[in-house]
């Protein structure tokens, strides 16, 4: 049986740009960082990998090669060398690509952004919780909201999922209260798509991180992907370099991990934009409508308490994102109130009235966590939410600015 590397093919999402280095070379890259390690082409291999495209076998590119270099003997030892390293690198569609969605286990991508050892990072969360803004430990029991029995019960959290060094009290305010105010086993993690264009995007892969492996809840999928239909499986990549969702799993773990056995459903949301452009309340647009109600159903049919968390920042603004200029402190505390009206119809469990608050700016902040916070308010509808912590990084030489919130939504 012939290998798929006879007629190697460069998977899509790579681009190219000149060495700085090597005048005469270039820098092959991933762009939606499936592969975070760029491979350095002489000028002759980047004519080489342009015929890499399924349908030439290797002896097809050494002939090629030859004739445009007017009949030197070129080896096919130096083509072996390069499919090697692209695939190596997986830059090339094939098995080593395929494992990285096919495996059981989901292999983690944030490591750098948390310690690899499992001890040092308990450490690090733990510091979260007990910061001097910090929220404290969470009890070991669960408490009632406000203390009171027949309280609101808790049904989805707001966390961000920016990096634990920005991020780290906010992560913490919102998930004491998630320790705290909830019996469910079972997580429905909403987060934000940032490398897929797929509007949702569903796997069935467990999470690995240093802190274990946190397993998926196949039968709820299984609902899931039955009551929405087609698509949730499309875009097999756009899990395996995504944050969004890792950065909550590794909070559960640690949360969990000494209390009892817990179980996610990893969903992704593809961006809004479109929506946002042509002013379309998501409710009524068939993808978005279809998976809220998929998501009600699918629980209805779970038979245990289902808790939701949504992984979502707020504004990203700054020349880093695209804007003119250096950030000032004006513009900072712009930024503040414009998030101040989103927080407050999130508060307000008010899906319409969350999407119109960003809408009604064009978006223009780049709220990436809208897409996840509508498909949950609606999904879910709770009663009210909760704003347990805000906070808004901002560079020092005004660089960028990123502003994230945790909340707790009741019932």
């Amino acid at each position: 049986m012939p290998s798929p590397l006879d007629r190697p093919r460069l998977r899509p999402g790579l681009a190219a740009v000149p060495d700085e280095g090597d005048p005469a070379g270039f820098i092959l890259f991933d762009q939606r960082r499936v592969s975070r390690q760029p491979l350095r082409l002489t000028a002759r291999e980047f004519t080489w990998v342009q015929w890499l495209d399924g349908t030439n076998t290797l002896r097809d590119v050494q002939l090629a090669a030859m004739r445009q270099a007017g009949g030197e003997l070129l080896p096919i030892e130096p083509l072996l060398g390069l499919v090697e390293r692209l695939d190596v690198a997986r830059f090339l569609d094939g098995p080593r690509l395929e494992a990285l969605w096919t495996d059981p286990v989901r292999e983690p991508a944030c490591v750098g952004c948390y310690p690899a050892d499992p001890d040092e990072l308990r450490r690090l969360l733990d510091g979260l919780f007990t910061a001097p803004d910090g929220p404290g430990r969470p009890r070991a029991e669960r408490q009632a909201v406000n203390g009171r029995r027949g309280a609101p019960v808790l049904r989805a959290l707001l966390a961000p999922h920016i990096d634990y060094a920005r991020g780290g009290v906010s992560y913490a305010w919102a998930y004491k209260a998630l320790a705290e105010q909830t019996d469910a086993s079972l997580f429905v993690i909403v987060g934000t798509a940032h490398y897929s264009p797929t509007r949702y995007t569903l796997s069935r892969q467990s999470f690995k991180t240093p802190l274990g492996v946190l397993p998926t809840d196949q039968p709820f999928i299984d609902r899931l992907a039955a009551h929405y239909g087609d698509g949730l499986f499309d875009d097999p990549l756009a899990h395996v370099p995504e944050h969004s969702i890792e950065l909550e799993v590794v909070f559960l773990q640690y949360l969990f991990e000494r209390r009892r056995p817990v179980r996610i459903v990893p969903l992704l949301v593809g961006s809004f934009s479109d929506y946002v452009e042509a002013g379309l309340d998501p409710a009524g647009q068939p993808e978005s409508a279809r998976m809220a109600e998929a998501l009600r159903r699918a629980e209805a049919a779970a038979g245990e308490p289902v808790c939701y968390v949504i992984s979502g920042d707020l504004a990203h603004i700054g020349p880093k994102f695209g804007d003119r200029g250096a950030l000032k402190a004006p513009a900072l505390a712009e930024s503040r109130e414009r998030d101040a009206t989103i927080i407050k119809r999130a508060e307000a469990a008010d899906p319409a009235g969350y999407f119109r608050a960003i809408a009604d700016e064009g978006d223009r902040r780049r709220i990436c966590g809208l897409p996840p916070t509508w498909t949950v308010l609606q999904a879910v509808r709770p009663k009210s939410g909760r704003l347990l912590h805000y906070d808004q990084y901002a560079h020092p030489r005004g660089y960028e600015s990123v502003s994230f919130a945790s909340m707790a939504f009741y019932a």
